[in-house]
């Protein structure tokens, strides 16, 4: 073995890096924190605009791909992680949505007890500085800051006159009082730069000289002794082979890709997959199973009038708003475009929302322009319905014991029956509220699919080759207490000693939303679990 700590934490994304900071606290436990890509140095990660050049040149991304999907017409699905100090949190949307409360009222139904939502509110509060202020639902000085979609687009207003016109809810704070209905977006940015977790986490605890932190080293296998994890093998950036020791726990916080390969190559996992890969068992558990994703599709419309957004995409005000963004902390760079998210029920009786509408405010093609240069793109928006908790399960497997393989990502998608067609419901439903009379000043033609697409056959066969999914994948280690759980309600892995999951592969299914706040609470409280602190008081007033 080579050097010791107390804790070792696999991953620095925003479970890792909330652990980094909650365990190193005391300044006495040594905390070991290893991260497979590098620093978050860069500045399209910190300005908010600069999230469309790392998407479209594939930035700090694992660069993972589903299997071909039988039901998607046999596509392979782009399946983005971030990989990069923040990890997802340093590459996403910046989408700040907690989902239902009866989401996590149905995991404690299920067996995840101590997760209701009276038991997580807490949790959620302590992550963030909500702009409006600390309430019953929003905490005020958390290490996160949200705010509201600082977008000045008169689009969105006119999406909510839409939602009250087609007879649905509206509501003042999705991550408030009342979740359902059509709300003003909310995002992870803080005085103008994105609020990652390594921003908000990490960073603040970097100086402490008990927080090791390890960039470009790929954990290969958890050490164990019998079924107890005493440490970590990795491979650090000069490609040498490390082990490190871990006194009292190893803390699995890769994410719902990455966590079941680490464990399946460390002999726990389904016992028949290992067999199959040469592996020797150790812990016979379901590891990998039960993988979730939002799956989602865009329906485009070319925009009738020009949006400021595309103004400030000529080349030369973008170069001055960037370099403002970065300096200052201002300007347009510090402004994501998109202004608003949806949560809906298609049936009343349903106990939660089931789609979701996330809204585009610039068309796909997006890109700087400069006359006579390069000519603007023709201006457009879009709404895209999302479903937001399918049946279909799909899993993760090896693809060999080699760490630096890629694992293979089966989703099954629409093997579930209602699947589909629930998506069209919520395709239907997002086009009733395109073309009512308040998106009239805006709306031009539909682009995608376009007014041929009218029956529900037509319909499926274009979700089946346009849909992708949200990047919100989840499930792989759900915690429980029946014998599909691979984690106990305290995220120890069964069967297992000091070896705990701590990333979105724990939640049993997916919330009606975005999943980082998730995640970032479950680290939060998971912290307290590792510290062996009471839990904060059940919230029972909210």
């Amino acid at each position: 073995m080579g050097k010791s700590y107390d804790y070792v934490i696999v991953g620095g994304g925003s479970a890792g890096c909330v652990l980094a900071n909650r365990l190193s606290e005391d300044g006495v436990a040594r905390v070991l924190l290893i991260e497979a890509g590098g620093r978050d140095l860069h500045p399209f990660i910190h300005i908010p605009l600069g999230m469309g050049k790392m998407h479209e040149r594939d930035m700090f991304n694992w660069g993972y791909a589903t299997d071909r999907e039988p039901n998607l017409n046999g596509r392979r699905i782009e399946a983005m992680r971030g990989k990069v100090l923040g990890g997802s949190s340093s590459i996403n949307v910046m989408a700040y949505t907690r989902g239902h409360r009866g989401d996590y009222d149905r995991w404690a139904q299920k067996g995840a007890l101590g997760w209701s939502y009276a038991d997580v509110l807490a949790y959620f509060k302590r992550c963030e500085t909500w702009e409006g202020g600390e309430n019953a639902w929003r905490g005020g000085s958390g290490p996160v800051g949200t705010e509201f979609a600082k977008t000045r687009d008169p689009i969105y207003d006119a999406w909510i006159e839409a939602a009250n016109a087609a007879g649905l809810p509206v509501t003042d704070d999705y991550n408030g009082r009342q979740q359902e209905g059509f709300g003003r977006g909310q995002y992870t940015i803080r005085n103008g730069y994105r609020s990652s977790a390594s921003n908000a986490y990490l960073r603040p605890a970097r100086g402490r000289r008990n927080l090791t932190v390890a960039t470009r080293a790929e954990a290969s296998r958890v050490l164990m002794q019998g079924t107890r994890a005493t440490g970590i093998e990795y491979r650090n950036g000069q490609g040498q082979t490390v082990a490190a020791r871990a006194d009292r726990e190893v803390i699995l916080c890769a994410g719902a890709f990455n966590t079941p390969p680490l464990l399946m190559r460390s002999g726990i996992g389904p016992a028949s997959h290992l067999a199959d890969m040469g592996i020797k068992t150790a812990i016979d558990l379901p590891v990998g199973k039960n993988l979730q994703d939002h799956l989602a599709v865009m329906i485009s419309f070319a925009r009738r009038d020009g949006s400021t957004f595309r103004q400030e995409m000529r080349f030369d005000r973008m170069a001055v708003s960037m370099l403002r963004a970065y300096f200052f902390g201002s300007g347009p760079g510090t402004v994501v475009p998109g202004g608003l998210h949806a949560f809906i029920k298609t049936r009343p009786e349903l106990a939660v929302p089931d789609i979701e509408f996330m809204f585009r405010g610039a068309p796909a093609d997006t890109h700087l322009w400069f006359p006579l240069v390069r000519p603007a793109y023709r201006d457009g928006y879009g709404i895209r319905p999302t479903l937001l908790h399918p049946d279909s399960r799909g899993q993760i497997l090896l693809r060999s014991t080699n760490p630096s393989d890629p694992p293979r990502i089966v989703y099954n998608f629409f093997s579930a029956p209602d699947d589909l067609p629930r998506l069209r419901e919520g395709f239907k439903r997002g086009r009733i509220v395109a073309y009512q009379q308040a998106m009239n000043a805006f709306r031009d033609s539909e682009t995608s699919p376009g007014p041929q697409v009218k029956t529900d056959a037509d319909i499926d066969a274009f979700i089946r080759q346009t849909a992708i999914t949200a990047h919100h994948p989840c499930g792989t280690c759900a915690m429980g207490i029946g014998p599909q759980a691979v984690t106990d309600p305290q995220l120890r892995v069964r069967g297992a000693e000091r070896l705990r999951v701590v990333d979105a592969s724990v939640m049993p299914d997916l919330v009606s939303a975005h999943i980082n706040a998730c995640v970032l609470m479950i680290a939060e409280k998971a912290a307290d679990m590792i510290l062996g602190k009471p839990p904060l008081p059940a919230d029972l007033a909210a």
